[in-house]
């Protein structure tokens, strides 16, 4: 409660909301670090495997891609991990959002 503190309440209570998005912070990048997000190109014959990190993790070839043109596969494994990158980021903002969406600081002009 911050009445009677004036400003000195405001600071407490700005304090304790910064933790609780510090700690909200720290359990995101853990469950950004153990994600999975794939892109996919070709009809799934090309994927690429991030993490919330935007991090690669693995590339998944479909032998019969590998009968194509050289350029062609390349096309395609470009295309996949643009898709895992964006797909990677746009959850990534979202949850950042979500964790400070709701958050005000009073008295700072941030809420």
């Amino acid at each position: 409660m911050t009445r009677g503190f004036g400003p000195f309440g405001k600071i407490q209570e700005a304090l304790k909301k910064a933790q609780e998005v510090r700690d909200g912070a720290q359990r995101l990048q853990k469950e950004l670090e153990e994600m999975e997000i794939v892109g996919e190109a070709g009809n799934g014959l090309v994927k690429v495997t991030v993490n919330g990190n935007q991090e690669p993790l693995k590339v998944s070839l479909d032998p019969q891609v590998l009968q194509e043109p050289v350029d062609v596969v390349e096309d395609l494994l470009l295309t996949a991990m643009v898709n895992a990158y964006t797909q990677s980021a746009e959850t990534m903002r979202k949850r950042m959002e979500e964790l400070t969406g709701n958050i005000s600081l009073p008295g700072l002009g941030l809420g």
